[in-house]
């Protein structure tokens, strides 16, 4: 859900202000843009950590194949909690940024750009944190947004194989369940193998600009956050999608409801309800709705599709 909102929201921006070198919004989106794509990192990498904590707790439970299903209200304030952290680790970028001008001395049109400087309206204390933050920005997303996910991806999948190879796993290798617990683990590795491919160009980017600013152009300067924003919106659009390949339950499950909302489908509706109809025969054979003669519609029908 926040890639769909960093591509809805931030992407129009950025092609508005390169094809007419106007900023959208004005100050406003220099300051939100950075925003949402900050948080959108923050929001991927504690959400991959979340996911590993998972998966290690998968792997050292002790009855894991009869591990209960995690209720709504515990993952609705794990999301909470990541979302609010990632949103507060982002609100310096808010005070930031903000917009300004340039004349082209060829042409002398008017340019509108983002540049990062703190505005010397603020409170001193404020200043001096945002100023701080400024100045330690590099590291921090590369010790926070780039190490973090994947050396502790890296360290759950590893610590989570060491643990499977066990006697105490080796025992119900082969079963439905160590393989769904398999395939979710790889689900992970290839998140976190996109994450860090998208993620890597903006790392190096930001050292070397870091310490060659000085000798690179203006022009180059905003080629390369041009390239950085772009990778972050091909992060956005290849995640959900690597995401229901991946994982099969909720691929199959998107693609019902897709089918479910999409008028074309209507006329396959009796065919799934038989389907639905079949496997819920087979899984309660002895009850006792399918024992009566079909002399009329059976009553299961009213529960419609899946979805």
């Amino acid at each position: 859900f926040w890639d769909f909102l960093i591509l809805f929201f931030c992407l129009p921006v950025v092609i508005f202000n390169e094809i007419t070198k106007k900023r959208l919004l004005g100050d406003v989106s220099c300051r939100i843009v950075p925003f949402m794509e900050v948080s959108s990192l923050g929001v991927t990498t504690f959400s991959l950590c979340a996911l590993g904590i998972d998966r290690f707790h998968a792997a050292t439970s002790p009855q894991a194949s009869a591990r209960p299903i995690e209720q709504c209200q515990s993952i609705i304030a794990k999301l909470a909690v990541i979302w609010v952290g990632s949103m507060t680790l982002s609100v310096p970028e808010i005070l930031l940024w903000q917009l300004a001008q340039d004349t082209s001395p060829v042409s002398g049109v008017v340019t509108e750009y983002c540049t990062m400087k703190p505005s010397s309206n603020l409170p001193e204390s404020v200043y001096s944190l945002v100023l701080t933050y400024q100045n330690a920005r590099m590291w921090w997303y590369f010790g926070c947004y780039f190490c973090l996910p994947i050396l502790f991806t890296v360290s759950c999948q590893l610590v989570t194989r060491r643990i499977s190879g066990t006697e105490k796993k080796t025992e119900c290798r082969g079963t439905k369940h160590s393989q769904c617990e398999s395939h979710l683990n790889c689900t992970i590795i290839g998140l976190t193998i996109i994450y860090g491919l998208c993620t890597t160009p903006e790392n190096v980017c930001n050292i070397v600009v870091a310490y060659m600013s000085l000798d690179m152009s203006k022009q180059t300067l905003d080629l390369l956050n041009l390239i950085n924003q772009f990778f972050l919106f091909f992060k956005c659009s290849v995640t959900p999608i690597l995401l229901l390949c991946l994982c099969r339950p909720l691929g199959q499950a998107f693609m019902d409801c897709c089918c479910c909302c999409c008028e074309g489908c209507s006329p396959d509706t009796a065919s799934s309800e038989g389907s639905a109809d079949s496997k819920l025969k087979t899984e309660m054979s002895s009850s006792i709705f399918f024992d009566k003669p079909r002399e009329s519609p059976p009553p299961l029908l009213a529960l419609g599709t899946p979805c």
